[in-house]
């Protein structure tokens, strides 16, 4: 069982290694279904959205592994991972996904804490008196 498309998707610290089978439309991630891996519907619907976009909801069984970041920016990685997999399958399927911005790499990170300030902007308390 080695027939698969393999892709990466990222999204803030999060990456997805994504392989996509010929299959029935079950998705693992981690091992887990998405189901009990993603419990908030809303990031259930963020995963599935490439495949409702080019109706092939029932035609790939996915398997990922996702690592670093939170829930959220797992599921957009997810997501951005199985829309480049869907490219390499059929590169006409590019004209769908990318004006929905789906196979655009949101690069968008924490920004880091700078010296003499509380966080990246956010200052201590200033008094004047």
């Amino acid at each position: 069982m080695s027939d698969f498309t393999y892709a990466t998707g990222k999204r803030k610290n999060a990456i997805s290694r994504t392989r996509l089978y010929a299959g029935t439309g079950q998705i693992t991630v981690n091992g887990r279904p998405f189901e009990d891996y993603f419990p908030r519907k809303t990031l259930q619907m963020v995963v599935q959205q490439p495949l409702k976009l080019v109706k092939m909801l029932d035609k790939f069984d996915i398997k990922a592994n996702c690592t670093g970041g939170g829930v959220s920016g797992q599921a957009e990685a997810l997501r951005h991972g199985i829309s480049r997999a869907l490219c390499e399958i059929d590169p006409e399927l590019r004209a769908v996904l990318k004006p929905a911005g789906l196979l655009t790499r949101d690069a968008r990170k924490k920004e880091r804490k700078k010296y003499g300030l509380r966080g990246a902007r956010a200052s201590f308390q200033f008094s004047k008196r």
